[in-house]
């Protein structure tokens, strides 16, 4: 089974609002960016990446949790942010029965993620050819 092909099945699995909302979610985020890959990871969640993860989403017994796990590093203007304030890498968006999601907002916050990425990778790169004894 492909990835795109597990995530459709967990969202036809959940017969009720959540496989609503994380279609909608799922969306979303792939109109944000078009070079944002599905992955299936962690036994059974779907997870949007570029340039490294941007975000988890899983479907709980009563919300649809969006994790971001670089979310403490981004602008989140829109305060879409609600769980996992208190941590120091991660921020997530709880989103229950009858909330509605803000789509622009959300396109913002994950092409936020990706530049937070693309910053990082650039860095890491730039640190790995400063290093001691390495000529140019």
């Amino acid at each position: 089974m492909t990835t795109s092909e597990h995530i459709d099945d967990l969202i036809a699995k959940l017969a009720d609002w959540r496989g609503n909302m994380l279609a909608n979610i799922r969306k979303t985020i792939l109109d944000a960016d078009r070079d944002i890959i599905e992955e299936w990871k962690w036994m059974g969640s779907p997870v949007w990446s570029r340039d490294g993860n941007i975000v988890v989403g899983n479907a709980h017994k009563n919300k649809v949790k969006l994790t971001f796990s670089q979310g403490a590093h981004m602008p989140d203007p829109d305060k879409l942010f609600n769980a996992g304030l208190d941590g120091k890498q991660w921020r997530a968006i709880d989103l229950f029965d009858g909330d509605q999601i803000n789509k622009p907002a959300l396109k913002n916050l994950i092409r936020a993620a990706v530049v937070f990425n693309q910053q990082k990778q650039q860095d890491r790169q730039s640190k790995k050819n400063r290093q001691p004894g390495k000529t140019d």
